[in-house]
């Protein structure tokens, strides 16, 4: 037996809102991290304004995790060519808003992202893509560490780790659409929910069966159901036209390279010529 669910990028701006869920994403984490985690609040900031329409799915959520660690959660359905960008605008925003005047930098928590996207995004061949930060010596490639002092004045942050760069935010890409549907671990459990928006009965992975529980496509009011379904048409049609401005844009601009270079050879100029000038291979 399996369970249909609703969309995951809509219910971030709802459903997993509600404490009762907390333990969906809590699950997810769990899984992504490789360590027990727990979400115990939500919380909101410019850079995370659930927009009143339902449409707009910016920096989607942020949550409190132990130790007063942050983990954002965003899906992306429609192409962005900086979203790469974006990620990092994300994470440093969380960063900054964590301090007020006078603060000290060592009340700067851990932030985890996350980030699951339904466009080619990048050249690769895996489908969860990790990245941390790391400091390596320039000629013996020893990794720095923390000393035991700094240690006593993190321990929040580091988790009894002592590279310098555990300090630092870690990313997580997920494609599921990049996922071939073999099953291998827990975690991937959670991808095949990502791409077919369905859980089978028999997943074991952390918060999975939570997830099937709370997106039940069954246990929608009418006006769910409604709001759904207008967010699924809104993000298909901007998805296609995303698709079609892409495709006109290289159309127009092989065009005016055609014109350049016809421009050129009218005035004398040899193709090869032609062709370096314009920079075209």
């Amino acid at each position: 037996m399996k369970r249909t669910l609703v969309s995951f990028d809509w219910a971030l701006k709802g459903i997993l809102r509600e404490k009762a869920n907390f333990v969906v994403l809590s699950g997810l984490l769990t899984e992504l991290l490789g360590k027990k985690v727990t979400v115990y609040d939500i919380l909101e900031s410019e850079s995370n304004v659930d927009n009143v329409d339902g449409k707009s799915n910016k920096l989607d959520l942020k949550a409190k995790i132990d130790d007063d660690e942050l983990a954002i959660f965003e899906v992306q359905v429609n192409r962005q060519g900086d979203f790469f960008h974006r990620i990092l605008y994300g994470t440093s925003n969380a960063v900054v808003e964590q301090l007020h005047k006078g603060d000290k930098f060592g009340k700067i928590r851990k932030v985890y992202s996350v980030d699951i996207v339904y466009f080619d995004l990048g050249k690769g061949s895996d489908y969860i893509y990790h990245g941390t930060t790391s400091f390596k010596g320039l000629h013996n490639r020893e990794t720095l560490l923390l000393s035991d002092k700094e240690m006593k004045f993190l321990p929040h942050s580091v988790h009894g780790e002592q590279s310098v760069g555990a300090l630092f935010p870690e990313y997580y890409l997920i494609y599921p659409n990049w996922f071939n549907g073999k099953i291998k671990n827990r975690i991937d459990e959670w991808v095949y929910a990502l791409k077919t928006s369905t859980v089978e009965s028999t997943f074991t992975a952390a918060g999975i069966q939570e997830l099937g529980e709370a997106l039940d496509e069954r246990k929608m009011t009418e006006s769910e159901r409604i709001a759904h379904e207008d967010h699924i048409k809104y993000t298909r049609v901007k998805d296609s036209e995303i698709e079609t401005a892409w495709e006109d844009g290289l159309i127009e601009g092989k065009v005016r390279g055609m014109a350049k270079v016809f421009e050129l050879l009218e005035k004398g100029v040899s193709l090869d010529e032609a062709k370096k000038q314009l920079g075209i291979g």
